[in-house]
């Protein structure tokens, strides 16, 4: 979040016009290193963005976990669930089959009570049924999601590395979450009301599993992850770095920071298509399947940390393409920063006695460092602690504002209090005889 600094363009374009043609002709070295610096921020701002996304979600534990917990309270993740435990159960244990062995000799007698075996039949799965989404809403259900989003981001880790164990596995080419504690824990339940009959039905681990991810390029998952995961962490600060050098080695800084905020603006608006492009996928591969209803909303929380920085550099990008125009050479960025500068100028010369005066006179004499000072400021405030927010996004182009102005005010402050020159003998003299 470098900050041009605007005060002194009107000054610094009385002095450039003094210059010979070959002055200000900018480096060709230089400008082509600006040139190189910019293209590659650009090319690599949208793949950093995502690498950090993945280093940061998929392998923080507590980061992971903080993003997939709300699913437990979302509907269409505990009709999944719900489903599969359900169906898995009912599936193992025929209750039909199991009541006409109970009832095989009354019903031998009273051939009529083989008309209550299905409404019977009924109303236990009905309670099945019940039992499993009573469960599912509970704060017990709830710790067990916590519990099992742990391991499952450090048994994706492992997947990811080839280890094949854990509560997320590779099962020839779809990755599954191993549902077996919520089963044991609905059957335990069932059976402490009075639904014996479940005690000694077991269930194969093949009907524990609910497929999260069809991925027959598993192989190419992992060989991207062993590339990108090493420089994941620091891509984004090399992204960071280049556009900082191009700001440095630029001639026409405003001009460049304008460049900077749109390329930052455009690869956001790239990572929002291919969010929606791989949201399709994603879906469109999990159609079909007991988690294909909740995989929308699976998918939109577990990239909700990416999609949110997006819509700040999204933002941000506009922010900094207007502080560039406002910088600029432009008529009417001159025009507006010429009338803000004298305005709050005036307002400082105002203000000029007293320590006001002497503050802004040092402050006059050191603006251009305070300003580069501000912007960095406003950088560290956005970015502080990895959680990169539209409110925090709003509060530090505020902080730097605020502090500009504040700036401004004492330098109009400090050029009032400053004594004008004293005009020495010789050209009083001189100017008195013409």
């Amino acid at each position: 979040m470098a900050v041009p600094d605007p005060t002194l363009s009107g000054r610094a374009e009385n002095s450039e016009s003094a210059r010979t043609p070959e002055a200000r002709r900018p480096s060709k070295g230089r400008a082509a290193a600006v040139i190189v610096c910019l293209v590659l921020a650009a090319l690599l701002t949208t793949p950093a963005a995502i690498a950090y996304w993945g280093q940061r979600t998929l392998n923080d534990t507590t980061r992971y976990v903080d993003t997939v917990g709300p699913l437990v309270n979302s509907p269409e993740v505990q009709d999944a669930i719900a489903t599969k435990v359900t169906d898995t159960i009912q599936q193992e244990v025929d209750i039909e089959a199991l009541l006409n062995n109970v009832f095989s000799g009354v019903i031998t007698d009273r051939p009529r009570l083989q008309q209550l075996v299905g409404p019977l039949s009924g109303a236990i799965n009905s309670l099945i049924d019940r039992q499993v989404r009573e469960f599912l809403a509970s704060d017990q259900f709830a710790d067990l999601w916590t519990a099992a989003n742990t391991r499952a981001q450090q048994s994706l880790q492992r997947i990811l590395k080839g280890d094949q164990t854990g509560a997320v596995s590779l099962q020839g080419e779809q990755i599954v979450l191993d549902v077996s504690q919520v089963i044991d824990q609905v059957k335990q339940r069932l059976i402490d009301r009075g639904l014996t009959i479940l005690k000694n039905v077991p269930v194969p681990d093949v009907d524990k599993q609910i497929v999260l991810v069809e991925a027959p390029q598993v192989k190419q998952m992992r060989t991207i992850y062993a590339f990108a995961n090493p420089v994941a962490q620091w891509l984004i600060v090399v992204v960071a770095g280049l556009y900082l050098l191009a700001l440095v080695l630029s001639r026409r800084r405003p001009r460049t920071t304008v460049i900077i905020g749109a390329a930052l603006a455009a690869n956001a608006l790239l990572i929002a298509l291919a969010l929606s492009v791989g949201r399709q996928l994603f879906i469109d591969a999990l159609s079909g399947t007991t988690f294909g209803p909740a995989s929308a909303v699976f998918y939109d929380t577990l990239l909700s940390y990416l999609e949110r920085g997006r819509q700040v550099f999204f933002r941000l990008g506009l922010a900094i393409m207007v502080i560039g125009w406002f910088a600029g050479p432009n008529k009417s960025g001159s025009a507006v920063r010429a009338a803000v500068r004298d305005g709050l100028e005036g307002i400082g010369a105002a203000l000029a006695n007293g320590p006001v005066g002497t503050a802004g006179r040092w402050v006059a004499g050191n603006a251009r460092w305070l300003r580069v000072v501000i912007g960095l400021l406003g950088a560290v405030v956005l970015l502080w602690g990895n959680n990169i927010s539209q409110g925090r996004l709003f509060w530090s182009l505020a902080l730097v504002a605020v502090l500009l102005i504040i700036v401004q005010l004492l330098v109009g402050a400090g050029r009032a209090a400053t004594p004008s020159r004293p005009v020495p003998p010789a050209e009083a003299v001189a100017g008195t005889a013409n």
